[in-house]
């Protein structure tokens, strides 16, 4: 399983999200995005309707009656109702659920940075598990070392 780390610093969390979404669905996965605030699940669902190649990306807010058939899912809870084997998380509050997922993604800013060390520090060493580190430079993301 992979952790990968994104490091804001800077660029809207939104535009980063949609970005993975849409690389994500381009290779026929699906996704779960998670936040614990319905307030910005509701912004991200706004957001997803105007990115992505086709101008929208197709997704749903968790407790509707599709929720098997999204795929890509907003929800506050790290249990993926869509048969997501990818997870993101968007509030940057790291969530052990993230381990059962094939691929998660773990976004956070300078507000959640500590947070963001420790769940890196946590996950060094652990059987099965690649970390890796993603800051935004030049324009474009670049894997650290």
């Amino acid at each position: 399983m992979q952790v990968d780390f994104y490091q804001l610093a800077g660029v809207p969390a939104e535009q980063v999200i949609a970005s993975l979404a849409d690389k994500v669905l381009e290779s026929d996965g699906r996704l779960l995005i998670v936040a614990g605030d319905d307030a910005y699940l509701a912004k991200l669902d706004r957001i997803l309707w105007d990115q992505g190649q086709t101008g929208f990306l197709p997704h749903g807010l968790a407790g509707g009656a599709d929720d098997a058939r999204q795929p890509i899912l907003l929800s506050t809870s790290p249990d993926a109702p869509n048969q997501a084997r990818n997870m993101l998380i968007a509030d940057g509050e790291w969530r052990e659920a993230a381990l059962t997922y094939d691929r998660s993604f773990y976004l956070f800013d300078d507000a959640t940075l500590e947070g963001a060390r420790l769940a890196w520090k946590l996950l060094a060493g652990r059987d099965g598990v690649e970390r890796r580190y993603w800051a935004h430079e030049g324009g474009k993301w670049v894997k650290k070392a």
